[in-house]
């Protein structure tokens, strides 16, 4: 009995009565100014039991963002509802982040709405609302980027700009053509050149052989210059004595083969 006293005046300390019938008059007062339409007050209400009394109800905060939202408060309204995407309560996290999708697609923002009504169905599946936005934005959004594609085809700058980027393509694919071609050519005409100039130093050097044999039994070889030289014989009188000399050895071979055609006497000895 002792132990259930202490008890009693414990919860005496930590609860009090008087805030809580206050917090609960402030929800209900919040509810019906809401129900009517008076989101003004509505919003007053739950300010001060979020600001004043401290109360940390994620259903109370939920409350405070519809009415921010009712009352076309934007800023508000998306700052209320940023913090309970977070909340343990699955059914309020997706209303949070449908909401969101709602701001989102008010502001034409489709992608981040369809995003936001996605996080929505997966915190509940159940969420009908959610699921309905997240058809109605991803056709909205389809036929966006449609229309994109139509206006981009059917746009006589964006035809002209094609126009060009082909033309530009084409002229880029011929110069390279030319330019491969003129390298072929180019080779072509080099390895011509080289056969040409291999041929020139082949028939030089022919040239500069036989000029090089006619010049040898045109010129005295050196030692017969430098015999003669030592004679003090020029190479005319030398070579008019050679020319003697050979004319002599003419006559004397005519005239052994004149004594040869004698018959030998067979009766004699050939001694």
């Amino acid at each position: 009995m002792k132990s259930f006293g202490y008890l009693v005046i414990v919860l005496a300390l930590v609860i009090d009565p008087g805030k809580i019938g206050r917090v609960n008059s402030l929800k209900s007062q919040a509810k019906d100014a809401y129900l009517k339409g008076d989101f003004k007050t509505a919003i007053s209400k739950y300010r001060t039991l979020v600001d004043s009394l401290g109360v940390t109800e994620d259903e109370v905060r939920l409350n405070l963002a519809n009415a921010y939202f009712e009352s076309k408060d934007t800023a508000n309204t998306a700052m209320s509802y940023q913090p309970l995407t977070q909340s343990h309560n699955a059914k309020i996290r997706s209303v949070a982040h449908q909401q969101l999708g709602v701001l989102s697609n008010r502001e034409n923002k489709y992608e981040e709405a369809l995003a936001s009504f996605k996080q929505a169905l997966k915190a509940d599946p159940a969420n009908e609302d959610a699921r309905y936005n997240y058809e109605m934005v991803k056709k909205k959004l389809e036929e966006q980027k449609k229309k994109e594609q139509e206006q981009k085809k059917n746009d006589p700058n964006q035809k002209e700009e094609n126009k060009d980027q082909q033309d530009k393509n084409k002229d880029q694919q011929k110069d390279q053509k030319d330019q491969k071609d003129q390298q072929k050519q180019d080779q072509q005409n080099k390895e011509q050149q080289d056969q040409q100039k291999k041929e020139e130093q082949k028939q030089q050097e022919q040239q500069q052989s036989e000029e090089k044999k006619e010049q040898d039994k045109k010129e005295t070889p050196q030692s017969v210059k430098e015999k003669l030289k030592q004679m003090e014989m020029s190479e005319e009188k030398a070579q008019m004595i050679l020319e003697a000399m050979k004319n002599q050895e003419i006559q004397y071979l005519q005239q052994n083969k004149r004594k040869a055609t004698k018959p030998k006497d067979r009766s004699k000895p050939d001694w």
